[in-house]
């Protein structure tokens, strides 16, 4: 399976070898028989990997390339690109996955062979998947359309360019009119995929053909976090529970595919998807039709000018759109039939979407949609807003926690849509507002309270009778209560505060809390300690004993199994939980185990965090290194301990001009026998409990004092 054309960077000579990129520019000064650059620029060289890979065995620092690292390395360096690369591995593993037998067959025979013979059997495989449309290559078609390849790359983030407070860019020069996502390739496109297509066949016998099409999309979107924005899969599954059971799903803007790939849940179900990017409405495409055996009709082209599916009427649409654009089409779609609570204002691109969503739904039919808090208060949008709310179609806003979803600093919005069957008769709106979930920091809010709280107050919502109004979370609103000058739905503005009673039991409880642990900080104050001379004892580095089988050293990984909590290394910064996520992909996590201790190696600072019962089984995040200690050899308090003095890490540290990184390797402990160890160990552990005390009075503090100015200020407490 080796390529002689694959390149590799010296990022990808570092990862190979297990080495940093200054130990890469070190050998290629130290020796003259390095393989020297075939390509890339003078500041960032490209090497062949064949002799890179052969030099590194010849010098002992590579016993065997493994297998994914080998295959990633021949994507990320094909010579058309990444991008085509994956999208011909997609295309090759849904025919393994559909066919097997089929692809054991046209791989048997030579390289040209397999090229010459690959299209006819992915027509074979495509037309029943995706529509007889995929069957006809349109490369040029769609290339010559778009303008050049680099700028349809350049603006993959289109479809969800999320930042309301920076200007939107203009659309590339798109289709004219839609085209499938998928199409066939020819076999003079494929010959140069063919070293990766068997590599990628080979990876699947081991992870199976949709584990490694995750693996290898997942380490792409991570080595390009700038061109691509994710919708969380948190928030992607409670749109698709808001939506409910549906047979035929839509997403105008499917990004990277995640909305999709939570309402699929079932074989009989067809799913549409449509992005202006072509790239990502072929990855997606193929994604989706790896996931499941629903039918996938994909598309390309600005789903706004040049809809893919206009006789759709779908039970449910889920969408992400692009925020705050102003070159959405105004002046083309003057006259444009979905406009049917009004023509949007130019400023007002989201409600553009809005229209489309319900234009697409079958009657009774449901819409999700991730919307900027803006669009709700807007004065700009304030006529198409009372015609929603008039006309049924606007059945819920529930404004979510800060950090759910890009950009994280803004508490964004879920607009739950209905397509009205007949004009309610007495229409009502529910509004929602689960801020009070947000996490702390980068760790992202509660997803399990906030999924709880939503679900909760949509079903009751949904039932006959009188909805129980939920001080502070939920209520809900007569239409004609909202139909003022301005039609501001932003929840916060309409939810009653919480109870008088309530708030002062809470005031109350915090204020308990906060004494009881200011008088555990108390007794777990250090006592006076009396001044000793420097102790001189024999060190030894982190590196020595792992050489030495004391300890075993593992780093973050870049992909996990799916619903295994992440711990970052904000969380090993802030004492926090687990709290985050990494690629769906079977790659095997490194998990924590009690008695681990875990280092951040960005940032500077002195801080090691020993793994306990509440955060064992978590996978070790990006950034971390993981020190799994020998009990015969090492206590893990004392290693943690010695860590975290200011002087180890100064030493073991380099200094760039933006971040500071640690060396693990390099950090020092002195060399002291057991028992002395653990005297040390119980020390380091009680100053672990003081400093946590004192971050968890901290919150407390900050959280009575918060809570009194909210009393004070909306008359819930008293001054007395």
């Amino acid at each position: 399976m080796q390529d002689d054309a694959t390149e590799v960077t010296a990022a990808g000579i570092a990862r190979l070898a297990g080495v940093g990129r200054a130990a890469v520019s070190n050998w290629r000064r130290r020796h003259a028989d390095f393989p020297r650059p075939v390509g890339g620029t003078e500041t960032s060289p490209s090497f062949a990997l064949a002799e890179v890979e052969s030099w590194l065995r010849k010098q002992g620092k590579l016993a065997e390339v493994p297998l994914r690292e080998r295959v990633w390395q021949q994507l990320s360096g094909h010579p058309d690109g990444p991008v085509t690369a994956l999208t011909h591995a997609g295309c090759v593993l849904l025919l393994i996955h559909d066919r097997p037998p089929v692809w054991l067959e046209v791989s048997a025979g030579s390289d040209e062979r397999l090229a010459e013979t690959l299209p006819g059997v992915l027509r074979e495989v495509f037309t029943p998947r995706f529509g007889p449309e995929s069957a006809v290559n349109t490369t040029a078609a769609v290339n010559t359309e778009n303008g050049a390849k680099a700028q349809s790359a350049a603006n993959a983030a289109a479809p969800h360019t999320v930042n309301p407070a920076l200007p939107a860019t203009p659309h590339p020069a798109l289709p004219a009119t839609p085209h499938p996502a998928v199409h066939t390739p020819t076999g003079a496109e494929l010959l140069p995929s063919v070293p990766l297509l068997r590599g990628v066949a080979e990876l699947a016998a081991e992870l199976g053909a949709r584990q490694t099409f995750e693996f290898l999309l997942g380490r792409h979107l991570d080595a390009n976090p700038r061109q691509y924005t994710l919708t969380p899969a948190d928030l992607a599954g409670l749109m698709a529970d808001l939506a409910g059971p549906a047979r035929t799903v839509l997403d105008p803007a499917c990004g990277t595919g995640a909305l999709l790939r939570a309402a699929a849940t079932r074989p009989d179900q067809k799913l549409y998807a449509q992005d202006s990017a072509p790239e990502l409405a072929a990855l997606t495409t193929l994604r989706l039709a790896l996931h499941t055996w629903s039918t996938v009709r994909g598309a390309t082209g600005d789903t706004l000018r040049a809809d893919a599916h206009p006789q759709l009427r779908a039970d449910a649409v889920l969408c992400h759109p692009p925020f705050n654009e102003r070159n959405w089409g105004h002046d083309e779609l003057a006259y444009d039939p979905r406009w049917e609570y009004g023509f949007p204002a130019r400023t007002e691109s989201e409600l553009a979407w809005v229209q489309h969503a319900l234009a697409r739904l079958k009657d009774g039919g449901a819409g999700v949609l991730l919307m900027p808090p803006a669009a709700a208060s807007r004065r700009s949008g304030r006529r198409i807003r009372a015609d929603l709310l008039r006309r049924g179609a606007l059945r819920a806003v529930i404004a979510l926690p800060v950090g759910a979803a890009p950009p994280y600093n803004i508490p964004l919005h879920l607009w739950v849509l209905r397509r009205p069957e007949r004009a309610p008769a007495q229409p009502e709106v529910l509004l929602v507002d689960v801020g009070q979930f947000a996490g702390e920091g980068r760790g992202g809010p509660d997803w399990r309270a906030v999924r709880e709280a939503v679900l909760d107050a949509w079903q009751a919502f949904g039932r006959p009778g009188r909805f129980t109004e939920r001080p502070g979370l939920a209520r809900a609103l007569p239409v004609i209560d909202l139909l003022d000058d301005d039609v501001d739905l932003a929840p916060a503005r309409h939810l009653p505060p919480p109870t008088a009673a309530d708030g002062a039991e809470q005031l109350t409880a915090v204020r308990e809390r906060l004494g009881e642990t200011l008088r555990l900080t108390a007794d777990l104050t250090a006592p006076r300690t009396g001044s000793a001379h420097p102790a001189r004892w024999p060190l030894t580095t982190v590196g020595e004993l792992a050489r030495g089988g004391a300890l075993m050293l593992r780093t973050g990984g870049n992909g996990g199994h799916a619903r295994v909590p992440v711990l970052t290394d904000h969380d090993v910064l802030s004492g926090s939980d687990p709290s985050g996520t990494l690629p769906e992909s079977e790659e095997e996590a490194v998990l924590t185990e009690p008695g681990d201790v875990v280092v951040p190696v960005l940032g500077g600072g002195s801080v090691a965090r020993v793994i306990d019962e509440t955060t064992r089984g978590a996978a070790l995040g990006r950034n971390l290194v993981l020190l799994r200690p020998d009990p015969a050899a090492l206590d893990p308090w004392f290693l943690a301990g010695f860590l975290r003095g200011t002087a180890n890490n100064r030493q073991a540290s380099s200094y760039a001009s933006t971040a500071t990184r640690l060396d693990v390797r390099r950090l020092q402990l002195p060399r002291l026998p057991l028992d002395e160890q653990r005297r040390y160990g119980e020390r380091f552990r009680v100053l672990d409990e003081f400093e946590r005390a004192l971050r968890h009075a901290g919150r407390l503090g900050e959280q009575l004092v918060r809570g009194m100015y909210d009393g004070l200020t909306d008359g819930t407490v008293a001054p007395d």
